[in-house]
């Protein structure tokens, strides 16, 4: 193990053990690397770190803090990292929140607050019938995103909320090209809800993997359509690695 991965190890394990707590400051540098038994360098390199992921904070003049670590500030990093995938590999994003929303939406039929169920329903009755691509999405981030609250696991919500904006050009593109595509959106939305309304966590899972499911195949198939559509060059030689799936470029608002 690096150096610095292991004063990282260190630090991380006075969080895990609750040495360090939320919002405790570390003690001073000298005493802190004398006590892990670690050069004053690679313990700034651990610190450094792990404030790029926000297990720490670096106040000037004041000192370093354990941050809230609150599972929403942590996966801010998760958030930036996925904003600088914009290629085919939005699929994959796809297949994880094809994985974790219709878990949540499970546990939301067991645990989500009356209120907020009345508050989904408000949500999609302001819609209207015939809302514009962009009111659409407006909705559906705040549609899923109180559902993901409503499971009851914040790290879950979290998770799923990063990944929202990945896929954000894919479903305009979607919005636009494809003709029933809100009407689709609305009625899924519906089912899911109604099942949560319900109590009903299967049949509410059963439709949230219809709903995103629905999304992630017809990119497939829009991406593979264009693969075929795109001038054919040469043939690469054996061993060499094929080019890259190559999406087309959705309009952004």
């Amino acid at each position: 193990m690096a150096v610095t991965d292991a004063a990282i190890d260190r630090i991380k394990q006075m969080i895990v053990t609750g040495e360090l707590r939320p919002g405790d400051r570390l003690p001073r540098e000298t005493d802190l690397a004398a006590r892990l038994g670690l050069s004053r360098n690679s313990l700034r390199e651990a610190v450094k770190a792990l404030a790029l992921i926000r297990v720490l904070e670096v106040r000037q003049g004041d000192g370093t803090y354990v941050t809230s670590l609150d599972p929403a500030l942590l996966m801010e990093t998760m958030g930036f990292v996925l904003d600088l995938h914009q290629d085919a590999s939005v699929l994959e994003f796809f297949e994880v929140r094809r994985i974790l929303e219709p878990a949540a939406a499970a546990r939301a039929a067991l645990r989500m607050p009356d209120e907020d169920i009345a508050a989904l329903h408000k949500l999609l009755d302001e819609l209207g019938p015939q809302p514009s691509v962009e009111e659409l999405l407006a909705s559906d981030g705040e549609f899923h995103k109180v559902i993901a609250v409503g499971s009851g696991n914040r790290a879950l919500a979290s998770i799923i909320d990063s990944l929202r904006q990945p896929t954000y050009r894919a479903r305009i593109w979607r919005g636009l090209t494809q003709d029933d595509a809100v009407a689709r959106t609305l009625a899924e939305h519906r089912a899911i809800l109604t099942a949560i309304e319900g109590r009903e966590p299967e049949v509410a899972r059963a439709w949230a993997t219809v709903h995103i499911a629905g999304v992630e195949r017809w990119i497939q198939e829009a991406v593979n359509l264009d693969e075929e559509s795109a001038p054919r060059g040469p043939r690469k030689a054996s061993g060499q690695s094929a080019r890259p799936l190559r999406r087309a470029t959705p309009v952004e608002y």
